[in-house]
């Protein structure tokens, strides 16, 4: 007989669940850098943090396909985003609308999709799962929605993310968004923000 898999719950109340966390999300997104943070009391199949797993079944639905980093897409997780958010899951991350990866195997930014000139919404909102994010020195990020510079820490991220996301932005309308999460906290990094290292 074959295995079963036990599909953990999602919200308890899906829609007051799902409306917070999109609340949660935009204010990340107007507020680049800023740490905010997914209280719903889910428990998904590791390796998927909590807010990761939110993030996308607040916002991913049968029209929106996901890519799984391999280390993440698990018989479990994989049927668990398929029975709450109905999204079919895709081996190209470029046909991804959501992408989930960890940090320290983020695949290389220009491998998603970054939509085109007349479509830019269309491009892969990439959720990167690290162990650490706090708001202090490494990172300093200027551009809308950021007064004149903020500050974040990030650990758990490979090295070369960074240049990549210069070529990112350079593609303006185009381009991927970023939404780092750290078990529940999440900050996002719209490609309109620029990103220095401190050296």
């Amino acid at each position: 007989m074959a295995d079963t898999i036990d599909i953990r719950p999602g919200f308890a109340d899906p829609v007051a669940a799902s409306q917070k966390v999109f609340r949660a999300v935009l204010d990340a997104m107007s507020r680049p850098g800023r740490i905010g943070t997914i209280d719903e009391t889910i428990e998904p199949p590791a390796p998927l943090s909590v807010g990761a797993a939110s993030l996308l079944l607040a916002l991913a639905d049968h029209d929106t396909p996901l890519w799984l980093a391999p280390e993440i897409r698990t018989p479990a997780t994989a049927a668990f985003l398929r029975f709450h958010c109905g999204s079919p899951l895709t081996d190209d991350p470029g046909e991804a609308a959501f992408a989930v990866a960890t940090g320290d195997s983020l695949p290389a930014l220009d491998g998603f999709s970054v939509g085109d000139d007349a479509w830019p919404e269309t491009s892969t909102t990439v959720i990167v799962q690290l162990d650490e994010l706090t708001e202090g020195s490494g990172l300093t990020l200027t551009g809308p929605g950021i007064a004149t510079e903020h500050r974040l820490a990030v650990t758990g991220l490979r090295d070369g993310v960074w240049p990549e996301w210069t070529a990112n932005g350079a593609l303006f309308p185009r381009g991927i968004d970023l939404v780092l999460v750290a078990d529940r906290r999440i900050a996002a990094l719209p490609r309109t923000t620029a990103v220095r290292t401190e050296d």
